[in-house]
């Protein structure tokens, strides 16, 4: 009776002490945006230890892509048990990991000419401001980075070209751009009324190589890049093109080429080495 009594209380025991190693996961938050005119959802990743300990994390801001939302990287990315693994094995700290919406009608992380949509600008100065009240986040640019796949992955590029004194880190994934202004017109559907004069800073303003070209001499090593993109991508001369500039303009960067094309096996497996990327970065 004894022995089968202690036989119990260990695996109760391991089964507790297995089960708290798990992050908690939410899918369905929201926050009211004002800029945006209307609530904003969001996923949200939180170390297991999160409600038992008093301490501030740092934080991954997690991009999804095209026709997803922010429920993508938790749905078919498997990010919570991907996280869990990575920072249970030790290759990666413990981290916060924001996953926010950018659908809604419109699908896109900048501000747009023709309409309301202002995301980046919710993205910055609401999105960012709410999570760091609202969480017990690190709130310093070490602490903070940036990744995301497909349109993520472009959004990552223009954020952290954008705001490289916001992110420690940023890691596009298969990344989204456009090389030249008239498929930017045609990509982003910008509408014949918006005149060359008022397009033209715009297109540059969001074009990855030439925000790469003219990045400030100050602002090359302000953030520590990786970029992956698979070699069976349709998107994956571009990811290159990025690549090239990247190196030509002297900006330190991880670069990677792995079997594989645009989808979620692929990203799945990207992202135990964007975490642990990531983390460096913390922890420096």
């Amino acid at each position: 009776m004894a022995r089968n009594t202690l036989t119990a209380a260990i695996v109760l025991l391991v089964s507790t002490s297995g089960s708290t190693q798990h992050g908690k996961v939410f899918d369905d938050l929201s926050m009211t945006s004002e800029i945006l005119g209307d609530e904003r959802k969001y996923a949200l990743y939180l170390p297991w230890d999160y409600e038992s300990s008093a301490r501030s994390y740092p934080v991954l801001y997690l991009l999804h892509g095209r026709t997803d939302d922010q429920t993508a990287w938790i749905q078919f990315g498997q990010a919570p048990g991907i996280a869990d693994e990575t920072i249970r094995n030790g290759d990666a700290t413990e981290m916060i990991i924001v996953m926010p919406d950018a659908t809604s009608g419109t699908e896109n992380y900048f501000n747009r000419l023709d309409s309301d949509w202002r995301y980046e600008d919710f993205f910055f100065d609401e999105f960012i401001p709410f999570i760091e009240r609202t969480y017990r986040v690190k709130a310093e640019k070490q602490y903070r980075a940036v990744a995301g796949l497909s349109m993520g992955g472009g959004g990552t590029f223009v954020y952290a070209l954008h705001r490289p004194d916001m992110f420690s880190t940023a890691a596009p994934l298969s990344a989204s751009f456009v090389t030249t202004a008239d498929d930017f017109r045609q990509y982003f559907d910008i509408p014949d009324s918006i005149t060359d004069d008022v397009f033209e800073p715009y297109w540059r303003r969001h074009s990855v190589l030439h925000l790469i070209e003219n990045l400030p001499e100050e602002q090359k090593k302000a953030v520590r890049w990786y970029v992956d993109c698979g070699d069976d991508d349709y998107l994956s001369d571009r990811n290159a093109l990025a690549h090239v500039a990247l190196k030509k303009n002297g900006i330190p960067h991880e670069y990677r080429v792995r079997d594989g094309g645009h989808q979620w096996s692929y990203w799945r497996t990207a992202l135990p080495d964007v975490l642990r990327f990531v983390s460096e970065g913390f922890t420096k």
